[in-house]
This record gives C-alpha cells, sequence and structure tokens, in this order.
C-alpha cells in the first residue's frame, strides 16, 4: 500500500478526505489547540478533527482562517453533540459550529453518539444540511451496527464515515467489514490506545524491528486496514512523529501479530 501524507481516502459521495488526520480531543482551549493546529500544518497535515464538546471549534477555526493555506485544501470535521440531536437542534448546532470556526462550510459533519429515540430526526437534519451546502459530507461516530442498520432502514443517504475507537487492542473487525461492505468510511480515533498500550512489548518489539516508534507502529496498523487515522498529540515533536508513518509499511505476518492483541480495550467512555 503506497501512501504519503497527501493520500485521501474518497468518501461514497466523491468528497476526498486525507488519511491522517491531527484530533484535537481533550486539547485545552486557547493556545494549547492553536499550537497543535498550527504545528500540524506546518508539517502537511491538512485534516483537522474537532467538536461542539471539545470547546476549540473558535480555535481551530482561527488557525486555519489565518494560515493562508486556501480553505479548500484543510479538512475539517466536527460533531453535533448528544443534547442537540433532534432535526431544529442539529441545524441549529451545525449554525453555531460554522459560526465558532469562523467558515462558511464543514468538510464532515458527524452525529457524535447514538442518542436513542433521535437518530433519525437527527438524520434528517444531517441530510438537510448535506443538501444547503452546510457539509460536504455527513457520518456518524461511535455507532455499532445495529445504530447503523436503523439510519439504513430510514434514508437513501448512507454514511460517509463512521468514526469509531480503533487501534489494535480493540479491532473492531466485524464493524470494519460491515462498513466496507457498506461503502462506509471507518475511521479510528485513540488510534495510540490513549498511550496505555504503547509499552506493549509486541508493539516495542516492532518498533524495533521496523526502526519506528510504537505510535508510528500503530497508526501504520490502522492505514493499512483502510482506515482514516486522527492521532492526538498538543506536541510538535509528537505531531511531527504521528505523521512519519508513510516510508515503511507493516509485512502481512506483523500485521496479523497485530490483529491478534485485541482485547476489547476502550479507552473513551460515553
Amino acid at each position: 500500500m503506497s501512501l504519503t501524507l497527501q493520500s485521501h481516502a474518497t468518501l461514497n459521495n466523491g468528497v476526498k478526505i486525507p488519511r491522517l488526520g491531527l484530533g484535537v480531543y481533550q486539547t485545552p482551549t486557547g493556545e494549547a489547540t492553536m499550537n497543535a493546529v498550527t504545528y500540524a500544518l506546518k508539517f502537511g497535515y491538512r485534516h483537522i478533527d474537532t467538536a461542539w464538546l471539545y470547546g476549540n471549534e473558535g480555535d481551530v477555526g482561527m488557525v486555519v482562517r489565518e494560515s493562508q493555506i486556501p480553505r479548500e485544501e484543510i479538512f475539517i470535521t466536527t460533531k453535533v453533540w448528544n443534547t442537540d440531536q433532534g432535526y431544529d437542534s442539529t441545524l441549529r448546532a451545525c449554525q453555531r459550529s460554522l459560526q465558532h470556526l469562523g467558515l462558511s462550510y464543514i468538510d464532515l459533519y458527524l452525529i457524535h453518539w447514538p442518542v436513542q429515540g433521535m437518530g433519525t430526526d437527527t438524520w434528517k437534519a444531517m441530510t438537510q444540511l448535506l443538501n444547503e451546502g452546510k457539509a460536504r459530507a455527513i457520518g456518524i461516530s461511535n455507532y455499532e451496527i445495529f445504530h447503523i442498520k436503523e439510519i439504513l432502514q430510514h434514508s437513501d443517504i448512507i454514511p460517509s464515515v463512521n468514526q469509531v475507537e480503533f487501534h489494535p487492542f480493540l479491532y473492531q473487525k466485524g464493524l470494519l467489514e460491515f462498513c466496507k461492505k457498506n461503502n462506509i468510511q471507518l475511521e479510528a480515533y485513540s488510534p495510540l490506545s490513549r498511550g496505555k498500550k504503547l509499552n506493549n512489548p509486541i508493539v516495542v518489539s516492532l518498533a524495533n524491528k521496523y526502526g519506528k516508534t510504537p505510535a508510528q507502529i500503530l497508526i501504520r496498523w490502522s492505514l493499512q486496514h483502510d482506515l482514516v487515522v486522527i492521532p492526538k498529540s498538543t506536541h510538535e515533536a509528537r505531531i511531527r512523529e504521528n505523521s512519519q508513518v508513510f516510508d515503511f509499511e507493516l509485512n502481512e505476518e506483523d500485521m496479523k501479530l497485530l490483529d491478534s492483541l485485541d482485547e476489547d480495550l476502550h479507552t473513551v467512555f460515553l
């Protein structure tokens, strides 16, 4: 698989999403977020993932607007939070996020978590935002197969993306296969297991074998499973390190070895 930092996946509506991005979950508002986004753009990232819940949409938007990089070259994701779900409130939430970002459109707008009884109305609002051009693509986050089936039963518009926690220790193979079958791009957040498994002996041994860091091994594993990947860091050196995953490839045996590490390890909970 020949990939570069400029590689994209093509979503089911033709929109191209960069394979690697920067996540800003739990990145403090203000200087910390602005610095992280600035570092990422400097190193060639063109994909930033934020959310209303994170409180840092404004910081992301400010850096993007002031970066002198053409808007169409930067892919911005944000998300509607649970308390804003429903038809009218989702429309209002998107407008609020656009105002915070200071942008005229969002590249990818996601339902942050499934909320029982709200999915159908919220998805109708998402499709309205797509039709209005306020979002170039729409999708979901933290959805399991049965949640996705509910959308598919009630709408002709298939989610473009399902963003979930995904790493070798939470290898959601069934979900990955279901999304591939239905032409939904799976996107990995917390691909580094929030640091909990960077010292795993197998990951460390593979890092030594390939002359890479454990974090780079985990990111590369997700990329080779055809995922979009959004590692998070606030440190300049690590943001650069996380982007240096395109000059090597894990062989099939080592991919299977990493696949075997699954232990249903969730590090993010609602």
